[in-house]
């Protein structure tokens, strides 16, 4: 969490409100992502922000579950907090008929960081990293290790902190991680974008903090961004995913920048591979790699299994 000042206290905290007209992105339409001013969560993408002409910074859409809606208590107005640390963003307005969305997120610029698209500079280089959660790591390192494109892949642990990134107790579903795997992978062979297909089709999106019989927030389906880049590509996908009814249940996959990773016990490293025969393995791994190498055949290294 970032230290704030005594007004970004007052505000975020406190759930105060900046004088109108004053605050830094009222007028602010530069390319790029709104961040939360107190744990860096993506909120709002630059193309979601129009002119409401009310004196703070207005949007009509989110980055998919970045935004939690908490009615006032006087039961007038629907108040809006950062979902990943609750920290006090603004109100939410319906019914202005100012976009064709019909919403208004009436935010304090006090409670966001702008990152403008130039600091996505690790995007520029063919050499990148994706780190994506969606159930058991097993399962992940065992899918991606096959694609071509990809260099590498390390199970481990992202959305805690480093006192518990382990094992024993990670499986106890309070640290506030979630099982992943973090992916090196050459952009010009593979693209983030396609690895997000095959994620889509690894695991189920709909289910919140469970794959199968694997229950609990270590097991939550999410994706961990590593530059604005990423978070932009991976809205527009579960847009478009949303739109196009591909599941019959609300996505409920968290898509949030990424602080740490913790690199997993080197006992997990290819763990199917030398495991293959483990009930565990034979029962969940296998038929998950089945389906991918079944539809993304093309996408194979040669002579994979």
């Amino acid at each position: 969490m970032r230290k704030l000042t005594e007004f970004e206290r007052h505000v975020i905290e406190d759930k105060g409100t900046e004088r109108p007209f004053s605050g830094e992105y009222n007028q602010h339409d530069a390319p790029g992502v709104y961040h939360c001013k107190r744990c860096d969560a993506p909120l709002y993408l630059s193309e979601h922000k129009f002119n409401a002409h009310c004196g703070w910074p207005a949007f009509d859409d989110e980055i998919p579950g970045a935004v939690k809606r908490v009615p006032d208590a006087d039961g007038h107005r629907t108040e809006i907090v950062c979902h990943q640390c609750g920290g006090h963003l603004g109100h939410l307005f319906e019914g202005e008929y100012l976009t064709e969305k019909n919403l208004r997120h009436c935010v304090n610029s006090v409670s966001m960081v702008f990152k403008g698209e130039s600091r996505s500079q690790a995007a520029d280089s063919h050499i990148q990293w994706a780190t994506l959660a969606g159930g058991c790591f097993w399962c992940l390192e065992a899918i991606f290790a096959q694609l071509r494109g990809v260099i590498s892949v390390k199970s481990g642990y992202a959305g805690g902190d480093a006192t518990t990134a382990n094992y024993r107790e990670v499986c106890g579903g309070d640290t506030g991680h979630a099982e992943v795997v973090q992916i090196e992978f050459d952009s010009h062979i593979i693209s983030f974008e396609e690895l997000l297909e095959v994620f889509w089709q690894s695991h189920d999106p709909t289910t919140l903090n469970r794959q199968g019989n694997d229950v609990g927030t270590q097991y939550r389906s999410a994706i961990f961004a590593h530059n604005d880049v990423q978070i932009k590509i991976a809205t527009q996908m579960i847009k478009q995913l949303a739109d196009a009814n591909v599941f019959d249940k609300p996505i409920v996959t968290e898509l949030v920048a990424l602080d740490t990773f913790y690199p997993a016990e080197n006992y997990h490293d290819a763990y199917f591979e030398r495991n293959s025969e483990q009930p565990y393995c034979q029962m969940v791994v296998k038929p998950k790699v089945e389906k991918v190498k079944a539809l993304f055949k093309q996408r194979l290294k040669s002579g994979t299994v």
